[in-house]
């Protein structure tokens, strides 16, 4: 998910990407900054992303994320093995 908020929206702080995130979940998923911030650590540290200071909306200093290629491949190849997951459950929702 936060790949591809990353991907739909361009660089991002971490606050503006766990909004996005419960934006889009609609109430039915809230993250807290115990749960981005080391999830956009591990992202970098896996070369998923990059990361760079700037200045925020309301002028206060701020990291900023956005995808690299490795995390480009990564999301398409994500992508695709969860549409796979979606279409076997659903296939196996309707023999039930």
């Amino acid at each position: 998910m936060v790949l591809k908020t990353l991907q739909t929206m361009g660089p991002q702080h971490g606050y503006g990407v766990a909004r996005r995130i419960e934006q889009m979940a609609r109430g039915v998923l809230t993250l807290n900054q115990g749960t981005i911030y080391p999830a956009l650590l591990r992202l970098e540290q896996q070369g998923l992303i990059t990361s760079s200071w700037g200045t925020s909306d309301n002028n206060r200093r701020a990291k900023f994320y956005e995808v690299t290629r490795a995390g480009e491949k990564h999301l398409a190849a994500e992508s695709k093995h969860w549409a796979r997951m979606v279409t076997m459950i659903s296939r196996l929702l309707e023999d039930a």
